[in-house]
């Protein structure tokens, strides 16, 4: 005969009236407590037309009547009036003092769910950080995930819109080559999502979009919040599945895992509502990744680097621009630098990959950049172009010797004919190329050209420092003090827009990682990656997330989310109430502002009011203090930097 357990439900009797009902729970089990003729009775609290929750109800006329259709039942025995077998269960109740009991027999034991074995099998492949939001439609894999998360294996992190997810998921591949997870109801919940999985993918960062869905039976009925989920995903997701309760679910979960992590794109995997809570079968495992994946190292073609070697063979003064591509394969690329004297650019996306103040390093590229950049291409013999795409926004020129190396094929000569494309993974390349060239190369060390060029560019940008036109802070004031104040290894999330120009041109970086929308150059991106950095690294390093007005307040609801996990971000925010970027293009169209100007909060009173520190600066002479401050603070805080939209 099965246990019955006696729960607590309520301390204090008096706290339901005569004649009134309420909802309480029972360890798992939702109850109608009600209090009838004197009679505290517990009826269960879902309507068995359409589980109502009986608890919302309320009596009339010596009835409980259902608050969604009008269902009747007794409020004692649960019976349906003129039914002899209709109505709903009632369970054990007892009054000890002041406060009700109720009995239930003891739960069973949990059964391994589908995704149970999905989420064990997601962790396996090494996604344990989740950003999402719990909702009706995804209940049962929350589950999942809880059961994980209460063992040590997950982290879940509760956003306040489902686009942040997506972007600090966004970020996290970017940072780690690794993918997280975002995790949505159906409808709404998953096509919010949209905007931060194209951030992904055109940045080629690997990342997994979960997604609720209807109930099976409902699907094509138009059913409440039904979107055709894969459908609309198909333009988006390199892997795009919807799970069925007779899929293989470990061996599911794994391909998409697989595809996120190998082709560098967005996997969406949706769940019908009746599938998520569904026993797993027998035979159903949880997959790891042991076998499943081989070593990633694609050594390029002789041909390819017998024709690069000679190309460098012959070059004075060789030049290597580096992108975001190139990231995880620095330390070789260095070691190749210094061993031939080349200086190191970088695009806009890969800023921070070569500190600033290394010999070699010459800053950002292109339109976001340094005139050094500039120089040292347009001085060069020859380019040796390493995990960058040859954006308008870089401008590498076409008109010198080029050698192109990526590990993605379609990448190498995309845009115009490269002298020499080599496809192979970059680390293996540069080593190759190392030991080909020792003793071959005759170069000059442009190492003094370089410090004279930094030298010319830090007296040009003295002289911008004092300018003030009495309408607020500039942009170069505030990248001025992050040079002096700002952690030295603190991973930087920008937004777009006039801040990002600006920081690109005006902030040298050391020993920072960067993180920004770059090809979908998306507005909002900066808080959301900063909490994607966060689950990232965790305590290890700092992390600063640098905005304008217009971009913080696309999801300035997230401040809540980084108090409610105290995610230790510094958030810097150029307010100029204006779209400063969009009235510079305005104008340089020779058309007339129009609709750029903002109507903004005090930034610095509602980060207080959501628990962050925050301050508000309005002069340049407070902004060090107030910097300074900010950094030396634990936990969230917010800096508001009143600017001056005319100085960037």
């Amino acid at each position: 005969m099965a246990k019955t357990v006696w729960h607590k439900v309520l301390d204090d009797k008096s706290e339901l009236p005569e004649g009134r009902v309420m909802t309480v729970t029972a360890g798992h089990k939702g109850i109608c407590l009600t209090h009838y003729e004197g009679k505290y009775s517990a009826l269960d609290n879902q309507c068995p037309h359409q589980k109502g929750p009986l608890g919302e109800g309320s009596i009339e006329n010596g009835v409980l009547r259902c608050p969604w259709h009008g269902w009747d039942f007794h409020p004692s025995t649960g019976k349906a009036p003129g039914f002899d077998d209709g109505g709903v269960p009632t369970y054990l109740l007892k009054e000890e003092g002041m406060a009700i009991y109720v009995g239930l027999q003891e739960e069973e034991e949990h059964k391994t769910t589908i995704s149970d074995i999905m989420v064990e099998t997601m962790i396996n492949w090494g996604v344990n950080k989740v950003f999402g939001m719990v909702g009706h439609s995804n209940l049962g894999f929350a589950d999942a995930m809880r059961r994980q998360e209460e063992k040590g294996n997950l982290t879940f992190y509760g956003i306040r819109h489902e686009g942040a997810a997506a972007f600090a998921c966004s970020a996290y591949g970017k940072l780690t080559g690794k993918p997280a997870a975002c995790f949505t109801i159906a409808g709404p919940g998953a096509t919010n999502l949209y905007t931060g999985l194209w951030d992904a993918k055109v940045d080629r960062a690997p990342i997994l979009a979960l997604t609720g869905q209807v109930a099976t039976q409902v699907v094509g009925t138009g059913n409440f919040q039904e979107v055709d989920l894969v459908q609309a995903f198909n333009t988006v997701a390199e892997f795009n599945q919807r799970v069925q309760a007779n899929s293989k679910h470990g061996e599911l979960m794994s391909l998409a895992v697989k595809h996120a992590i190998l082709r560098r794109d967005v996997s969406h995997l949706t769940f019908p509502d009746e599938v998520q809570e569904t026993p797993a079968p027998e035979s159903s495992k949880p997959v790891s990744p042991q076998g499943r994946v081989a070593h990633q190292q694609i050594m390029p073609p002789e041909e390819s680097v017998s024709e690069a070697v000679e190309l460098l063979k012959k070059s004075k003064r060789p030049v290597i621009i580096v992108g975001h591509g190139a990231r995880f394969h620095m330390k070789q690329i260095i070691e190749f630098a210094e061993s031939c004297n080349a200086p190191v650019l970088t695009t806009f996306k890969g800023k921070g990959l070569i500190s600033d103040h290394h010999a070699l390093g010459c800053g950002v590229l292109g339109r976001s950049g340094t005139p050094i950049a500039s120089w040292f291409m347009n001085e060069c013999d020859t380019l040796l172009v390493l995990g960058a795409s040859f954006s308008n926004h870089t401008g590498i020129t076409d008109h010198k010797p080029t050698i192109q190396v990526d590990f993605d094929a379609l990448v190498l000569g995309k845009f115009h004919k490269i002298d020499v494309p080599v496809w192979g993974e970059i680390s293996a390349t540069m080593k190759i190329l190392k030991k080909e060239l020792a003793g071959k190369m005759d170069t000059i060390d442009q190492r003094p050209e370089i410090a004279e060029r930094w030298n010319i560019w830090r007296a040009e940008k003295a002289k911008r420092l004092k300018e003030d036109h009495g309408k607020g802070v500039s942009s170069i004031a505030v990248f001025d003090a992050m040079n002096r104040l700002a952690p030295g290894n603190a991973v930087m999330c920008v937004d777009v827009g006039n801040n990002a120009y600006s920081f690109g041109r005006y902030f040298e970086s050391e020993n920072h990682d960067f993180l920004m929308s770059g090809y979908l150059g998306s507005i909002g991106f900066a808080v959301p990656a900063s909490m994607g950095a966060f689950a990232a690294v965790g305590d290890t390093r700092p992390i600063v997330a640098v905005a304008g007005d217009g971009g913080f307040c696309q999801y300035l609801a997230e401040i809540t989310t980084l108090v409610k996990y105290n995610i230790p971000v510094k958030v810097i925010i150029l307010n100029n109430h204006e779209l400063g970027k969009i009235s510079k293009e305005q104008r340089a169209g020779e058309l007339d502002v129009w609709q750029t100007s903002l109507s903004n909060p005090n930034f610095s009173e509602y980060a207080q009011s959501c628990g962050a520190w925050s301050m508000r600066v309005t002069k340049k002479e407070g902004l060090d203090d107030a910097m300074a401050e900010l950094f030396k603070r634990n936990g969230p805080g917010l800096l508001e930097v009143m600017a001056d939209v005319s100085l960037i």
